[in-house]
């Protein structure tokens, strides 16, 4: 059997686009001599619904263009949405696959594991499948499973998360040929594991697996395709694009298949999910354009590289506001990246502003040492310049702080927080670099001056990062232990050999600043951990680690 892995960016609730998107492919497939085109998990309501799953008309909707795309396809099509539930008892809805083909809908598979791990939260909204059944087409028996069905195989992993192997029993039932559609986000390191398991199923099975994953930003989340086909003796046959949608063919019985080239460098993969997750998220809430706080620093500078490639110069406008504080050399290195980049670069100093809320609390302050109040008015003076330039242009702010200044709470709320996307809130600084020379690789984009020089929020004189934090390095080592990793921070001291007390203090600033984070704008996922989806933590609590 010919199968056609079509991977397309669909929008959450836009079902005519969607649907449009599959026709598009499906024809694409045919005239590639398909058999079988295998889109992902909810694509024609796109992924995640979150509680739009809750409406009932959004369900009948479903449905209903289900039944509309199975007239107009022209080949057999596997299609991933949300279908009624099996029985009456539980939630009324399933997270379903539908083959359809010649008008008619042949069969349904309902997923079976349903995750509530990390950004996952299914059995919130789907009632699971209690048994699943094969299905005959041409000379292959299908075994069709979604996302998490094929993710409990016994000898991959140490740890099983449920009682039951949907891969194992289909193949135990005659499949010949294993379809697993999925939207399973990025995260570093995710597309080398999903791999190897794929590749474990396939050789354990002894049959072909295929994998189609959905690509593009929803939100938070994004997805890389790289949709995947493997040969019995775990031979991968077939590979997509990731980050693009792509359409891809692989023979079952010959073992033929297209395979792209692959994405191997880790930072440039991290770098092209920066890129069209704020693409997506901007193009995809309404946007168009964006405005960014340049300070000369590699924060700004990364965001706004990541912006330029996303959206375009174009549609890119730097703002710099300098301070009393702020050194000539950032202005200059503020001036640099938007030539280098070739966006458009608005000055607007914020001294004789600051100065005027200074004359305005000087009464109610008198007496009283200037400390972080005075550091944080200035902050706030420039995410208001940037929130009135967003509300007069109908511009979306991208916020520029990291995930190392967001854990401990290094940031300012209405400040430098203020935005609609925090695009690097899940970079830890130390990563900030690694990916700024990333974008430096073929040529400067980012002025190497924002590389080398000490950080600073250059809010009182002389002011560096490292005066109130650990060095980056320490810094970020505590925090993947401890808010990706889970450890004490006993287990954080034994192992990087740092005093308990140190460790201690930091693990204290993460809980303590939850509050800030909740009030964050949304952020792009791509560690394992992120503060945003997938993370919850109570903000009003005594527990002490």
């Amino acid at each position: 059997m010919k199968i056609a892995l079509a991977q397309f960016n669909p929008t959450v609730g836009d079902f005519e686009g969607n649907r449009a998107r599959i026709l598009e492919l499906a024809h694409e497939a045919k005239s590639g001599g398909a058999d079988l085109a295998v889109f992902s998990e909810l694509c024609l309501c796109g992924y995640p619904p979150q509680d739009l799953i809750e409406r009932p008309s959004f369900a009948e909707r479903n449905q209903k263009e289900l039944a509309r795309l199975a007239q107009d396809i022209p080949l057999a099509s596997l299609v991933g949405f949300v279908g009624k539930a099996q029985d009456n008892t539980g939630k009324p809805v399933a997270n379903s696959a539908a083959l359809i083909a010649r008008g008619k809908i042949l069969f349904e598979q309902r997923k079976m594991l349903l995750p509530t791990y990390d950004v996952f939260d299914e059995t919130r909204y789907f009632q699971p499948a209690t048994i699943q059944h094969v299905f005959p087409l041409g000379k292959e028996t299908l075994g069709v499973t979604i996302c998490e069905d094929s993710w409990n195989a016994k000898g991959f992993w140490p740890e099983r998360l449920y009682d039951r192997d949907p891969v194992a029993e289909l193949v135990g039932k005659g499949s010949t040929l294993v379809l697993n559609i999925s939207s399973s986000p990025y995260t570093l390191g995710k597309r080398g594991l999903r791999h190897d398991m794929l590749s474990t199923v396939a050789k354990e099975r002894g049959v072909p697996v295929v994998y189609v994953n959905q690509v593009g930003g929803n939100d938070s989340l994004i997805f890389d395709g790289s949709s995947m086909a493997f040969m019995p003796d775990g031979r991968i046959a077939a590979l997509a694009k990731s980050f693009d949608e792509d359409l891809v063919f692989f023979d079952s019985v010959t073992g033929a298949g297209d395979i792209r080239p692959a994405m191997d460098d880790e930072y440039e993969a991290a770098y092209r999910a920066l890129v069209i997750g704020t693409r997506d998220y901007v193009r995809k809430c309404g946007f168009s354009k964006v405005v960014i706080g340049l300070s000369g620093g590699v924060d700004s500078a990364l965001v706004a590289a990541i912006a330029t490639d996303a959206l375009g110069a174009s549609n890119v406008l730097g703002v710099a506001m300098p301070g009393p504080y702020s050194s000539e050399g950032s202005l200059r290195d503020a001036k640099q990246l938007a030539q280098n980049l070739g966006i458009e670069l608005i000055t607007l100093p914020i001294t004789d502003t600051f100065t005027s809320y200074r004359k305005t609390l000087e009464k109610t302050f008198s007496g009283l040492a200037e400390d972080a109040t005075e550091e944080n008015i200035q902050a706030r003076i420039r995410g208001n310049l940037l929130m009135a330039l967003s509300n007069k242009f109908g511009s979306l702010v991208l916020s520029t702080g990291n995930k190392s200044e967001l854990a401990v709470g290094y940031c300012t709320l209405y400040g430098d927080m203020a935005g609609g996307l925090a695009v690097i809130s899940d970079l830890p600084k130390t990563m900030v670099y690694d990916l700024a020379n990333f974008v430096n690789r073929a040529g400067e984009r980012i002025p190497t001056e924002s590389l080398t020089k000490a950080p600073s929020a250059e809010l009182r004189p002389n002011q560096t990062d490292q005066d109130t934090l650990l060095p980056y390095e320490d810094l970020d080592r505590i925090l993947k232990a401890y808010v990706e990793d889970l450890q004490s921070p006993e287990q954080i001291a034994d192992e990087c050999l740092l005093p308990l007390d140190v460790v201690r203090s930091v693990a204290l600033q993460v809980d303590r600043n939850e509050y800030k984070r909740k009030q964050a704008p949304p952020g792009l996922k791509v560690t394992s951990k992120a503060f945003s989806v997938g993370r919850r933590f109570p903000l009003a609590q005594k527990f002490s680690v």
